[in-house]
């Protein structure tokens, strides 16, 4: 397995958001988590994501226990391990969608050619290159959003996960990246983990399962 969930479980204050849950993420598997707000989608997305802590579990990713990592080393596995998609794609708006990409890259320490080189890919990968030297505010959201996950991959992640990443999107822009998220897994053989409301794209997914109230329950 890509990833192994056991026994999650997260308290805020005195609400309990995740009640013991466990699942399981095949590699290369598309799998869709829906639910109504307030379910725990998001709150496990950032567990899995090792953004938050659980109170008690554990996650494996490609066979690697995120939590007994000190905070140095987590930091640099989920650098070159996890790739995320935010719903708000939080680019710099300073910086082109080329220098959005290699950012991560950089941070880990690869040499500036070869990062520059896989910017340079992704972003044909994902349909801008004609968009390489434009700063955010020069593209679309469906571009800024490509632009995301073009940054997602750079450092070649395990695993890719996506919290509502077409949420605030129109249907066409909505749709191009739904069909995103399968070429890649196509392409690249990627893993794939995408928080959603949107039924249709969670019904593209290899996997759909439903969380209600802090657990799995379909």
């Amino acid at each position: 397995m890509m990833i192994k969930v056991e026994n999650i479980h997260k308290r805020f204050s005195d609400v309990e958001v995740l009640k013991g849950v466990s699942l399981e993420v095949a590699r290369g598997e598309v799998l869709s988590i829906v639910g109504a707000s307030g379910a725990g989608k998001t709150t496990l997305l950032q567990i899995m994501a090792s953004l938050s802590y659980p109170d008690s579990g554990r996650v494996e990713i490609d066979g690697q226990n995120l939590f007994v990592l000190g905070d140095k080393a987590l930091s640099k596995f989920r650098n070159e391990r996890i790739g995320i998609v935010f719903q708000f794609h939080n680019l710099l708006p300073e910086f082109t969608a080329f220098e959005n990409v290699c950012i991560p890259g950089l941070i880990g320490g690869r040499s500036r050619e070869e990062v520059e080189r896989k910017a340079a890919e992704l972003l044909d990968m994902v349909g801008l290159s004609h968009r390489h030297d434009h700063k955010p505010a020069q593209m679309s959201g469906g571009e800024q959003q490509r632009v995301a996950i073009a940054r997602a991959l750079i450092n070649a992640p395990a695993v890719l996960l996506a919290d509502e990443p077409s949420g605030n999107l129109d249907s066409h822009n909505r749709d191009e990246i739904h069909r995103l998220f399968f070429d890649l897994r196509d392409s690249l053989g990627q893993t794939v983990v995408i928080v959603t409301h949107d039924e249709s794209l969670a019904a593209m997914a290899d996997r759909r399962i439903v969380m209600s109230d802090g657990q799995i329950c379909g």
